[in-house]
């Protein structure tokens, strides 16, 4: 994990709280009860001063697999009908509550989503993808449909498709559309 990153982005949110995208830096060299920056105890009230890493920086002794990549993520999810103005509107809002969604196409039973996730590796972009459902089923009213298929693919495995003529032309809508 790098540091500054958030330990986990499973928590109560998949990415809709407080923290900004690539992590929350008010995590990086404590919280809390921390020490401060020359070692000794903060004075209560007394906020750390955050700092930031601009992209492509690393941390000392950081290797290149460790550095966060992007990875397209298409989910599929199916259930029991419901009412194509629900899904619409709870499509709607889920982009709204997770602003890097590229497109959500949807039918009454069934639906897929495509974005792009940053992670370290495969892993942790699936399982972050894995939680993205159930995780905003409440907040955006989502139906309750199960996952049904998973792709993960590294962002020169989606441009070797989109070359060759495989998958959603780069033109293709962003947004919620009917299929």
């Amino acid at each position: 994990m790098r540091p500054g990153t958030a330990a986990s982005r499973g928590g109560t949110g998949y990415r809709g709280g407080t923290g900004s995208r690539g992590g929350n830096t008010a995590s990086r060299g404590g919280g809390t009860g921390a020490r401060g920056s020359r070692g000794g105890p903060r004075p209560a009230g007394e906020e750390r001063p955050l700092t930031s890493v601009a992209a492509g920086d690393r941390f000392r002794g950081e290797e290149p697999e460790h550095t966060p990549r992007l990875w397209h993520v298409t989910l599929s999810v199916s259930g029991a009908r419901a009412p194509l103005t629900e899904v619409r509107r709870a499509l709607e809002q889920l982009a709204h509550d997770h602003p890097f969604l590229l497109t959500s196409r949807y039918a009454d039973d069934h639906a897929e989503i495509r974005y792009w996730e940053e992670a370290r590796d495969l892993h942790d972009a699936a399982a972050v993808a894995l939680r993205l459902w159930g995780e905003h089923r409440q907040t955006a009213g989502l139906p309750p449909w199960e996952i049904v298929g998973l792709e993960v693919i590294d962002r020169a495995t989606y441009h070797q498709r989109i070359a060759a003529g495989y998958g959603p032309a780069p033109a293709t809508p962003v947004g919620v559309h009917p299929f």
